[in-house]
């Protein structure tokens, strides 16, 4: 893809999902509805730092010939839903609501439409939260250590910042300065850093950050 419109090869390739047009570069034959492309190719690789791969699927797609147009089809929620339902007091009273939202979304973000936290908050509507989110109040807990991804398409560094400032003197943030979602293995530095905490009980210094790690 070097040298081409990422974005505009992207696009076209929502535009032939929308229509239900695309086949699945993992199942030929079989159509990719827009969500599957979004959701299980697209942040998939953003997710696991496979750029790569997520150029090679795009090419596929493109090369592959259109099928006969089928309806979109949606994608199952995964079996952790409940989980997020319970943990999450989220505030979208009805539909109205959420589809307020999903706009706002498609707006900010284009070329990511129908991710799939969204549409658990649409699962979620009308379910009890049980664990809803709360601030922090630790006591009498040993040093707890914090990695998080300067760049996590899942869980945002700034969430991490807030956690550890909840935490107070006894937390301690351990950043690491590339992409992905999960980051304990990133690297030596990181490495050494996480098997010294939960081997020895040993903090690294406060404010230590780990190089991206070439892959």
């Amino acid at each position: 893809l070097h040298g081409r419109d990422v974005r505009a090869a992207w696009r076209g390739l929502l535009s032939r999902a929308e229509r239900g047009e695309l086949e699945n570069p993992e199942r030929p034959g079989v159509h990719l509805s827009l969500v599957e492309m979004v959701n299980r190719i697209a942040f998939k690789k953003f997710y696991e730092v496979r750029y790569a791969e997520l150029a090679t699927a795009i090419l596929r797609m493109e090369a592959s010939s259109p099928l006969p147009a089928s309806p979109g089809a949606s994608m199952p929620l995964p079996p952790a839903t409940p989980v997020f339902c319970s943990d999450w007091h989220l505030p979208v009273r009805d539909y109205q609501e959420y589809a307020s939202l999903v706009r706002t979304m498609n707006r900010t973000a284009p070329d990511l439409p129908h991710i799939l936290p969204i549409q658990m908050t649409a699962a979620c509507l009308g379910a009890p939260t049980t664990n809803p989110q709360h601030r922090l109040a630790v006591r009498g807990a040993p040093p707890i250590l914090l990695s998080n991804a300067l760049h996590d398409p899942a869980t945002g560094y700034p969430w991490a910042v807030s956690v550890t400032r909840q935490l107070g003197r006894g937390g301690m943030l351990l950043t690491y300065e590339g992409q992905g979602h999960g980051s304990v293995a990133s690297g030596p530095c990181m490495e050494r850093a996480v098997d010294g905490y939960l081997t020895n009980l040993i903090l690294p210094p406060r404010g230590t950050r780990c190089p991206a790690a070439l892959s």
